[in-house]
């Protein structure tokens, strides 16, 4: 198989993955939503979910694996000066970090949901438990999963979106703009994790953000079906 046709094959799998397990966990878990909701019932409901839940997190966590596979390949099927190696590098990062994020819901919240639900749990442990969670939810959750991570996947995008555009070989240059605006879009949209207001953040980013995770997989896919062509 070429570079070009893994590439394009990653390019594809990568955002059907991401989407399908994205789906599931939205129907099984609620997510993203349920993350609004109090503390209590997170760890309650996944708790609930079992080792069924654990593994779909893990499943889920596979989408950074292959966003780093998918920034390297592409990375050596186009050729514009310093400006993919810059890009390969940072998809690799940006990877990385959803990685962590999200690794968090395999390995620490399991210990946490069993620990405030054990029946002998006391109101002072399990207030000790929900501070823990609420901390690593808003260091690894918020801090390096969404702000890192759209940051990342935004400036790689956006880097990879002028490499097509200067390149003109690899791919159709008219692939390079689409590139350009999301990760664009990606990049302010990290940027309202930063506000004092936490509710803004989930008010104007999360409204943004979705839509534009539904562009990138549309460009992925589109690069990908290209790259096969």
């Amino acid at each position: 198989m070429s570079v070009e046709a893994a590439a394009g094959v990653v390019l594809i799998v990568a955002p059907l993955w991401f989407n399908a397990n994205f789906a599931l966990l939205g129907k099984r878990f609620e997510y993203p939503d349920i993350l609004r909701r109090p503390t209590s019932e997170v760890l309650e409901r996944f708790r609930a979910g079992g080792a069924g839940l654990i593994l779909l997190w893990w499943t889920f966590m596979l989408s950074g694996l292959l966003l780093i596979a998918g920034a390297v390949l592409l990375g050596q099927v186009l050729g514009f000066g310093v400006i993919v190696p810059v890009a390969t590098t940072i998809g690799v990062l940006a990877g990385f970090v959803q990685m962590l994020g999200l690794l968090r819901w395999v390995y620490v919240v399991p210990g946490l949901a069993r620990a405030y639900t054990d029946p002998s749990a006391g109101t002072e442990q399990k207030e000790a438990t929900a501070a823990v969670f609420r901390a690593l939810h808003q260091y690894l959750g918020v801090g390096v999963g969404e702000h890192l991570g759209y940051l990342f996947t935004g400036i790689w995008s956006l880097l990879v979106g002028i490499a097509i555009v200067g390149d003109g070989t690899a791919l159709p240059v008219w692939l390079g703009w689409p590139g350009v605006v999301i990760g664009a879009g990606l990049v302010v949209g990290s940027a309202e994790f930063l506000g004092p207001n936490e509710e803004r953040g989930w008010g104007l980013a999360g409204a943004a953000i979705p839509i534009l995770y539904i562009a990138w997989s549309v460009w992925l896919l589109a690069m990908g079906i290209a790259l096969l062509a």
